[in-house]
């Protein structure tokens, strides 16, 4: 028999481990086979286009603020401190009273928050504990966006300033107020002619776009940008982001199939809203730049549409679509509910949030510690009531009996049991403040006023919670899909249940 010849591989086991750091990493929900997805759609702002999210809440903050004082609220309020640091994603305003508040998946309030005034943990327990609420119904809001935090930012702001000076505060006027006058900042083009005249200051230029976009195509997907903001803001900030990037593409229209603009999603997503050719040279019939479209090709741009047509004129079925985008309503959830489309949220958080988490793993770790001896103490303590009860009863019978001796004996032993049940609960209640304190800490770590925005105590938040339910993939920008195969299979770690772990 002939000696087999060993292969020429180098010792395995000497070759550099190459990782993707974990900030930079695309986590999976559900599993995703690359390699199955022939469409590849982006939406533009937030995802393609990663803002400076302190500079963008300053600039709608300033435009809002006019508006505001316009409409009869004090002209002090262009005054006060706005602090763009103090909220995140998955907030829920209470319009009727003021509040902000952070749940957990199951819709259980456990942080808020009046003006920057903390709740204390009874207000939170009278007022949402001790009742369903109804996060669906008009008394609340949810704040899911990046786009809505300077709202955020405005509510607490104006409720803490004008309450400090002992006036009255209409809660429910003053958001509703908030949010036409932003909304309206962005329409009158306050706020879009502020970035376009400055777009380095307010927009994040990344050099790797346009190499994973290359990658991408160069394994045969197709692309597409299907996104809410008009022409006009889309092209000159496309321009910026990928213009000149890379000499292959002597536009930023060259790296996509289709582009649509003004989609109006959720909308696209739902309703058969048609679709429009926009003549982007201003040479449209009668004068008009819109004309009906009856089918997509590239090199042109269009607006509005809708899902079902837009499928049928790709003639590409659901699943073999992968969206990315950032806003979990308009872009995941929709795209979820009324379709089979592939989902990736980008969540540019996901950096703080990933590094906080990494610095916290000691801390996590003597969470994780505290809470197996607290099963161990809370063992002790159901035996030890336990052998009380027994001793007790054996007491009751010796009296009964006339057994004085040994109720003296029996009563000795139910006295050093007792001082080990105080002990016990002395310990757990030791046990608990560590907890509370390690708690405490590692969720400064994350955000100083709200904790992680994944993550709620031990529990997802309601954030994490709907990432988990409608994004198969997530991660912090685009360009980390540079690091892996265009043809890379996403697997989701084991779904382990309490019983499992």
């Amino acid at each position: 028999m002939a000696e087999q010849l060993a292969l020429p591989l180098p010792d395995l086991t000497s070759l550099p481990r190459v990782g993707i750091p974990r900030t930079q990493r695309v986590y999976v929900n559900r599993n995703l086979k690359m390699s199955g997805i022939d469409w590849v759609g982006f939406d533009m702002d937030y995802t393609l286009a990663i803002y400076d999210q302190d500079q963008m809440d300053r600039l709608s903050i300033d435009a809002t603020l006019d508006k505001l004082v316009a409409r009869g609220w004090p002209a002090g309020i262009k005054d006060l401190p706005y602090n763009t640091g103090f909220p995140i994603r998955g907030l829920l305003i209470d319009k009727r009273l003021g509040h902000i508040l952070k749940m957990d998946r199951y819709k259980v309030v456990q942080k808020g928050y009046h003006g920057m005034r903390a709740l204390a943990r009874d207000e939170i327990r009278s007022l949402y504990q001790s009742r369903k609420i109804r996060p669906a119904t008009p008394r609340y809001y949810w704040i899911d966006t990046l786009y809505a935090l300077s709202e955020v930012a405005l509510f607490a702001g104006v409720i803490d300033g004008l309450e400090a000076q002992g006036a009255q505060v209409d809660y429910l006027k003053l958001f509703e107020d908030i949010r036409e006058c932003v909304d309206e900042a962005h329409r009158d083009g306050t706020v879009v002619d502020r970035v376009l005249s400055n777009i380095g200051r307010f927009v994040r230029r990344d050099t790797l776009l346009a190499p994973t976009l290359h990658k991408l195509r160069s394994a045969g997907k197709r692309l597409f940008l299907l996104t809410n903001s008009q022409w006009s803001y889309t092209n000159e900030l496309m321009r910026y982001l990928l213009g000149g990037a890379m000499p292959e593409y002597p536009s930023w229209r060259h790296y996509f199939d289709i582009v649509i603009c003004a989609a109006s999603k959720p909308a696209f997503f739902q309703e058969r809203r048609p679709l429009m050719e926009r003549d982007i040279e201003g040479r449209g019939s009668n004068g008009s730049h819109l004309r009906p479209a009856s089918h997509l090709e590239r090199g042109r741009v269009y607006e509005g549409g809708n899902l079902l047509d837009f499928e049928r004129t790709l003639g590409a079925s659901g699943d073999r679509v992968l969206y990315i985008g950032d806003h979990i309503y308009g872009d995941i959830l929709r795209s979820k509910k009324e379709s089979a489309w592939r989902t990736s949220m980008i969540i540019q958080e996901m950096e703080a949030e990933v590094a906080a988490h990494e610095a916290s793993s000691d801390d996590l770790h003597a969470l994780s510690e505290a809470n197996a001896r607290r099963d161990q103490l809370e063992d002790e303590l159901r035996a030890h009531q336990a052998l009380f009860k027994d001793l007790t009863r054996q007491i009751e019978a010796a009296v009964e009996s006339g057994q004085t001796q040994a109720g003296v004996e029996l009563e000795a032993n139910r006295a050093r049991v007792k001082r080990s049940v105080e002990k016990v609960r002395g310990l757990m209640r030791g046990l608990d403040a560590e907890t509370m304190e390690l708690e405490a800490t590692v969720d400064r770590r994350f955000h100083p006023f709200w904790g992680s925005l994944m993550k709620e105590s031990n529990e997802m938040s309601s954030f994490g919670d709907q990432v988990e339910a409608y994004a198969c993939v997530y991660t912090s920008r685009v360009s980390n899909f540079l690091h892996y195969s265009p043809l890379q299979h996403f697997r989701s770690p084991r779904d382990l249940m309490p019983h499992e772990m």
